[in-house]
């Protein structure tokens, strides 16, 4: 799916940034090179909020990585991958100054009983926050060498496990990615910046 026309504008980049509206029904692939997150987009230049009442998923490693920007512009983040994924009560946001004011776009999803699932995910963050449980975790792992087909470099600081569970999720990202994200009644808004996942 491409967008057209809508990276020209500073207010443009809010339809960019929440990605996995564009990654419904996509698949999107690419390898880890450099420890870089394997995205095949560049980032917007907006980070952005993830929250989730809770996280469970299965097959999840993760490693540092460098996230770049359209602009060349890069950031450090914390590269979490999870093969299969259940999101429940999901919500997604970014607010954007524009010649017009701030301008939010507000996505949620996965409520109402049904949660939204994602195989094969990939984020890319800089701050998370919530309960957590891992099941079989390894600690100082060598990032090519976790439990997940996307790896990072040889040498760096790496964690897996076999399962993970996150409650009262809040998370800070740059990049989301995955082969299939289905999100179940799903809710997208316009805003006027004020309101955010958390």
């Amino acid at each position: 799916m491409k967008f057209r026309n809508i990276a020209r504008s500073r207010a443009g980049r809010i339809a960019i940034v929440a990605v996995p509206v564009a990654v419904v029904t996509s698949v999107l692939a690419g390898g880890v090179a450099q420890g870089q997150v394997p995205v095949s987009f560049s980032v917007s230049g907006s980070s952005f909020q993830i929250s989730a009442t809770e996280l469970a998923g299965t097959g999840f490693s993760q490693y540092s990585g460098v996230a770049t920007d359209a602009k060349g512009g890069q950031h450090s983040v914390a590269i979490a991958n999870i093969k299969s994924a259940s999101l429940t009560a999901l919500c997604q946001a970014v607010i954007t100054d524009t010649p017009l004011g701030k301008v939010g776009l507000l996505v949620t999803a996965g409520g109402e009983g049904t949660p939204a699932t994602a195989t094969d995910l990939q984020i890319g963050m800089t701050d998370l926050k919530g309960d957590s449980s891992f099941g079989n975790i390894r600690i100082g792992v060598d990032a090519s060498q976790v439990n997940t087909n996307a790896k990072g470099t040889a040498g760096e600081f790496a964690q897996d496990a076999d399962t993970i569970t996150i409650k009262n999720l809040q998370q800070i990202a740059w990049s989301t990615q995955a082969g299939v994200f289905n999100l179940a009644n799903m809710h997208v808004q316009i805003t006027d910046g004020s309101k955010g996942c958390f």
